[in-house]
């Protein structure tokens, strides 16, 4: 399960989150939507370890957070978290394959038998061609793509995917959307998308809006 309690964030003097809770069971998917700056990307920012709250804790499976230090964290997110950033982050020297392949080899899993699941994702997001080629080589939504099926290709406890198709045409939109729920719902693992567009939300079990007020239904 997780559990996020009373989360609060600020910069520089200006409150982002404010006392933000919610509470998913495994096999939840929800949407979270809400207008550009009310803190939908610190919100997944502090659910996946990557920032630290002013106040407020989040538990993922009885671990809570604040007892983890950096190395802790990362190691959270290498086992149990699976991220789709907006900016991608897919990594140059790497080839398409070995990029979705990562998050396996981090996890001790040798080249061959983390070959196969990578492989297998690439072609449900249409890009077994492009298992060989150059991350330079693809278009931005090629390289979404390649960020949705490594996020994935390790089986995570959560899955968290910030505008997951922000960069892709309505087809490729469509199927990736299916692919996160497919694997979120089979695997009962908790699915968290936070997304601009009401189309994208709706594939979610439920949909929550993030205002100034905090995380509603």
């Amino acid at each position: 399960m997780l559990e996020i309690d009373s989360l609060s964030r600020s910069f520089n003097g200006r409150r982002v989150l404010a006392e933000v809770s919610l509470r998913l069971a495994p096999g939840e998917y929800v949407a979270i939507v809400g207008e550009s700056g009310v803190g939908k990307s610190t919100l997944l920012n502090l659910i996946a370890g990557l920032d630290r709250p002013d106040s407020g804790r989040v538990v993922l499976d009885g671990c809570d957070y604040a007892t983890l230090d950096e190395d802790g964290l990362t190691g959270l997110r290498r086992d149990r978290l699976g991220f789709v950033f907006q900016a991608f982050h897919v990594l140059p020297h790497l080839t398409v394959l070995q990029n979705v392949a990562l998050p396996l080899w981090l996890q001790g899993v040798d080249n061959a038998a983390a070959e196969a699941p990578a492989r297998q994702l690439l072609e449900a997001v249409g890009l077994g061609e492009r298992a060989g080629s150059w991350p330079r080589e693809l278009s931005g939504g090629e390289m979404q793509r390649v960020a949705i099926a490594r996020a994935l290709v390790h089986g995570p406890r959560l899955v968290l995917a910030d505008e997951p198709t922000g960069n892709l045409d309505p087809a490729n939109g469509a199927r990736v959307l299916a692919l996160l729920g497919e694997r979120v719902r089979s695997a009962g693992a908790i699915g968290i998308l936070v997304t601009h567009s009401l189309e994208a939300a709706a594939t979610a079990d439920r949909v929550l809006r993030l205002d100034a007020r905090g995380l509603h239904g």
